[in-house]
């Protein structure tokens, strides 16, 4: 999926912090800048190397997609997979723009959906959920409710349930998941994103496979520009 571009539109850089990388675009590029991140990551090495990597750059608008629980577009709670620091710190006054911080897999959540009622699923360092109905985006947290045999949902289907499981068996428990998760909140489609979304040899009957550049498409989308379209297609100059 591309971004079809205006060339009065404001340029939006887009954060996509993960557990191992912090992902970073822009509204009016294609490629993407990659820094490492990791358990003992913080936001003051965020800005400090972003700012290294980025010298030289314009951009108007700043959106994060945070692994974590976001509320009214602030961070609630403290990562699971990353260093200490992130609630209550200042983006927009570390960054000079204004800023919008929503949930990681919310924010592709919102680059992945193509109408109706949407559940994604980010199968990555962690699990994360969303729903989209009608076009209205809900953020969720279901991959630390308890699942089975005392562990989480993430504890089956993200990393470490890979790692543990082996490739095989963590592919029965993605689709013993999916559809568990389908019967109780009814989407019309599943959209499994996240770095290891492409290491299923196939999917579930109601899913598909989503694409990690769509976290940029929903950082501009939730500033209110771009479009989507298919794959493959032409940017406006």
């Amino acid at each position: 999926m591309t971004v079809v571009r205006s060339p009065k539109a404001n340029r939006v850089m887009v954060l996509d912090l993960g557990g191992t990388h912090l992902k970073v675009g822009f509204s009016d590029r294609d490629r993407e800048i990659r820094i490492l991140s990791g358990p003992r990551f913080t936001p003051e090495q965020l800005v400090r190397q972003l700012t290294r990597r980025i010298r030289g750059q314009r951009y108007d608008f700043v959106s994060l997609g945070y692994p974590g629980l976001v509320v009214h577009g602030r961070i609630a709670a403290e990562p699971y997979n990353l260093g200490r620091g992130w609630a209550g710190f200042d983006f927009e006054r570390a960054l000079h723009r204004p800023t919008k911080i929503l949930n990681d897999a919310a924010m592709q959540a919102l680059g992945s959906y193509h109408g109706g009622r949407m559940l994604f699923l980010g199968l990555g360092t962690g699990l994360g959920s969303a729903m989209v109905v009608n076009g209205a985006l809900e953020p969720m947290e279901l991959a630390h409710l308890l699942y089975r045999k005392g562990r989480t949902y993430e504890q089956y289907v993200g990393e470490a349930g890979l790692e543990r499981l082996g490739r095989k068996k963590w592919q029965k428990e993605v689709f013993a998941v999916t559809k568990a998760l389908s019967a109780a909140l009814e989407p019309d489609y599943v959209v499994l994103g996240g770095g290891n979304a492409r290491k299923l040899k196939e999917l579930p009957s109601n899913a598909e496979r989503g694409d990690n550049r769509n976290a940029i498409l929903g950082g501009v989308r939730i500033w209110g520009q771009g479009t989507l379209a298919p794959a493959g297609a032409d940017a406006a100059p």
